[in-house]
């Protein structure tokens, strides 16, 4: 299965924090059965910075486009910056026009809400974009990595 593969991947990573919420946990109902990723060694979900990639599995109130409720769908979104989003789609994140079907299965698409933003996601992932999403998803940890790397370094003012 496609999915366990990409969560076997991302596991693998070094100071990788997997936030997977659960019914009963502290996180809202919305969240549960979803999955967030954020570099982080010290195993604490960071509070001031959102996570390099989520797979989630279900349509939120403002994030129906992709028809998750719909069975056996569910969307891998990543964090790729400016420069891969337009590698990805062959245009830039402030070009996403209107004519986008969201719902498209195993293709690269700007994330419904955050494609602007130098999100891209795929709607269940398969032989077109798996290997590709795979090594997009371990440049969005290396680039986590070396933010978080930065912010450590950088002096206190």
């Amino acid at each position: 299965m496609i999915a366990e593969q990409i969560l076997t991947e991302i596991r693998s990573y070094d100071g990788v924090l997997e936030l997977a919420p659960q019914p009963g946990s502290e996180h809202p109902e919305i969240s549960w059965g979803d999955y967030f990723f954020y570099y982080a060694p010290d195993a604490v979900v960071p509070q001031n910075r959102q996570p390099y990639a989520t797979i989630v599995t279900k349509d939120y109130p403002d994030d129906v486009q992709s028809h998750l409720d719909a069975p056996d769908r569910w969307r891998l979104n990543i964090h790729v910056g400016t420069h891969l989003f337009t590698e990805l789609l062959g245009y830039s994140p402030e070009k996403i026009g209107t004519d986008v079907d969201y719902s498209e299965t195993d293709v690269f698409l700007p994330h419904p809400l955050y494609g602007a933003y130098g999100w891209v996601s795929v709607v269940n992932p398969g032989p077109r974009t798996t290997e590709r999403a795979l090594a997009v998803l371990h440049e969005a940890h290396l680039a986590d990595r070396q933010r978080v790397e930065r912010r450590r370094s950088a002096p206190s003012s």
